[in-house]
């Protein structure tokens, strides 16, 4: 009987921890190549974790940036979603594909952003370059913001 308290516990392979790590939410190539590099022991290849999962379809940055534009949408603009898909790894083909994949769940409506922080169109211009800085910070071009904000003074 004293041999069973010898026994010490094994850690979970590589491919379990990412397996345990996509089951909690996608994630892209990149990310979850940093995250398993972090944890890897002696002899083991992230790569080789990485193709298998690509191969059955667990692992997809095309799936990855989709879910982000739509989670994102509604508080972010495009450039702001697109400039966070970009720092995790996701190529620009692949964000592409996702802002047309979510259609107008992808497109977040500059005037429901401006809503949340505002009630009414700038007075001055100082109030207009406040609102201006928070649209731009939330994502959105300039060229839009600026014609969003015209139509709301008229």
């Amino acid at each position: 009987m004293a041999w069973a308290f010898m026994t010490t516990k094994t850690e979970p392979s590589l491919r379990a921890r990412a397996m345990r790590l996509l089951a909690r939410r996608e994630h892209s190539r990149q990310e979850l190549s940093r995250k398993l590099e972090r944890i890897a022991g002696e002899g083991d290849d992230v790569e080789v974790v990485l193709e298998e999962l690509s191969a059955k379809g667990w692992l997809s940055d095309a799936r990855f940036a989709e879910q982000s534009v739509r989670a994102k949408a509604r508080r972010y603009g495009p450039l702001k979603v697109a400039h966070d898909l970009r720092a995790k790894g996701v190529g620009e083909e692949a964000i592409a594909a996702a802002f047309r994949a979510a259609g107008s769940d992808g497109a977040a409506s500059i005037e429901s952003v401006w809503r949340t922080r505002f009630k009414a169109a700038p007075g001055g211009d100082r109030e207009r370059a406040r609102q201006v800085r928070f649209l731009q910070g939330r994502g959105f071009a300039l060229d839009d913001i600026l014609k969003f904000l015209r139509e709301v003074n008229r």
